[in-house]
């Protein structure tokens, strides 16, 4: 340890080398009279402090002898390194450069998205979880947030990071999120829009309709019957019928949104990326819902980032997109040149993976997008325990296939198990093969909350621990293979 003080005290950490202990280069920053690098030791990452001054005073470590410091990578230490390295800190984007959610489930991830994202023509949300991601991994936004910034710290990125509560539905939430400085908010509006009118019948939907207020119908009327809304590169048509589901539809969603934005994002002191997500339904936005929804928006002067809608077709989680991909194309028109009108950027979820549309979201937003992803990082950690330590992926895929009906509770996919190639047949090299196929995917994708949270009788995990053990002697690995993987969306996207 003492040779590794005295390597950052000298600045030469580039070449350090001593049994058990990696020195990050990147990470190595002075600050007033005080120098720090991160170093992963037997016993864990850890912060390697020399000299003096206030950081070095208020950073809460173990000092190891004069002028040196050892301090965990705690939340305590994090909220003293963002006020002396406002780099570290989330930031807020505006609408004008792509940004990609990068939805880091595991805390390890975010050191290969900033290898992949640096110097690009994007910025990337490292913090992105949703309450049920926090409640299937077992952690807190704290944790999230923490290990986003010290991946900034250990990589030395300065080009900025963002923070989402990502489909927060609860007041509570959206009060938790933002009172720790989460730098975006994607409000679920999916509880406030009604997906039993699509189905209905003329006379059903005339009756539901004529039950609202008068001046609620007069007003929509007018505003979307009486003049035709003029959106360049927009296709929009509205009917009387169409009109009046869109309205029972979102109508209360719009109320909710406003309530939202008025008491939580129009009074705070520091800039909100306010995302609008109706993407959660059973039926697809139509370019007309999508532009009533925006509409209604802007005459109540709520301002927003972004809007997700659902698209025509199945965005499933980890595979290609499936459905009629000139239908897509012909939507996306509409959905991206309505975002253009009123001046926020086209959000597409469960954006992983989705090779074959990603020229065209590139092509129409014109570059201007957010894009959400998640789980394909937990699909390239699962990869590399495929390709290293064969037994315990064996053990996790087995696993997967026995408890896969209770993740189906929390992801809607089509998973055709019985078309999963038995594990028996399946030699140890060919086990990365699973990752290339979309119902193994999918087995391994859904069931990661299952997974990491599984424990033995006597309390210990059955696979956390050997599975982070795993991927910490193997992070060079799985960052290039992030490289990979999210190089290819970035490829593809035109970034």
């Amino acid at each position: 340890m003492l040779q590794l003080i005295e390597a950052v005290r000298s600045g030469n950490v580039a070449d350090f080398k001593a049994d058990g202990i990696k020195v990050y280069p990147a990470s190595l920053t002075t600050v007033g009279g005080t120098t720090l690098a991160i170093a992963r030791t037997p016993e864990g990452k850890k912060l390697i402090l020399v000299g003096e001054g206030e950081l070095f005073d208020q950073l809460q470590g173990e000092e190891t002898a004069a002028g040196s410091k050892v301090a965990p990578l705690s939340h305590a230490n994090r909220l003293t390194l963002n006020r002396f390295l406002p780099y570290t800190a989330p930031q807020a984007f505006g609408t004008k450069v792509a940004t990609m959610g990068l939805g880091d489930r595991l805390g390890i991830a975010s050191p290969g998205h900033i290898q992949t994202l640096r110097g690009k023509d994007i910025r990337p949300v490292l913090a992105q979880q949703s309450i049920r991601e926090l409640a299937l991994t077992g952690r807190t936004y704290e944790d999230v947030l923490d290990a986003a910034a010290y991946a900034v710290l250990q990589e030395g990125y300065k080009d900025g990071y963002g923070a989402d509560g990502d489909h927060l539905k609860k007041e509570a939430d959206i009060e938790y999120a933002l009172r720790l400085g989460f730098t975006m908010l994607t409000l679920d509006c999916s509880e406030y829009i009604d997906n039993t009118i699509d189905p209905l019948s003329e006379a059903e939907v005339d009756a539901k309709y004529a039950a609202l207020p008068a001046e609620l119908r007069s007003r929509y009327e007018e505003r979307y019957l009486a003049t035709a809304p003029n959106v360049p590169g927009a296709s929009l048509n509205y009917t009387a019928l169409a009109l009046k589901k869109d309205v029972l539809i979102y109508d209360a969603a719009i109320n909710f949104m406003e309530a939202i934005y008025r008491r939580y994002i129009e009074s705070l002191d520091r800039e909100v990326d306010f995302e609008i997500s109706i993407d959660e339904t059973a039926t697809p936005t139509s370019p007309e819902a999508h532009y009533l929804v925006a509409n209604e928006l802007q005459a109540r002067g709520v301002r927003i980032f972004s809007m997700a809608p659902r698209f025509c077709g199945e965005f499933q989680k980890g595979i290609d997109y499936i459905g009629d991909i000139a239908q897509f194309e012909r939507e996306l028109a509409s959905h991206a040149a309505i975002a253009v009108h009123f001046g926020y950027k086209l959000s597409i979820h469960s954006g992983s993976d989705k090779f074959s549309v990603f020229p065209l979201i590139g092509q129409y937003t014109n570059g201007l997008f957010h894009i959400k992803t998640a789980g394909t990082n937990w699909l390239e950690a699962v990869r590399v325990v495929a390709q290293v330590n064969p037994d315990l992926y064996r053990r996790m895929h087995q696993y997967a296939l026995d408890h896969f009906e209770e993740a189906t509770a929390y992801y809607h996919v089509t998973t055709d198990l019985s078309a999963i190639a038995p594990l028996s047949e399946v030699s140890d090299a060919q086990l990365p093969e699973y990752m290339n196929e979309n119902n193994a995917r999918q087995l391994l994708h859904i069931t990661y909350g299952l997974l990491l949270q599984a424990k033995n009788a006597d309390g210990s995990f059955t696979f956390a621990d050997e599975f982070f053990q795993t991927l910490a002697e193997q992070e060079d690995v799985f960052a290039a293979g992030l490289r990979a993987h999210i190089g290819r969306h970035l490829e593809l996207l035109g970034k």
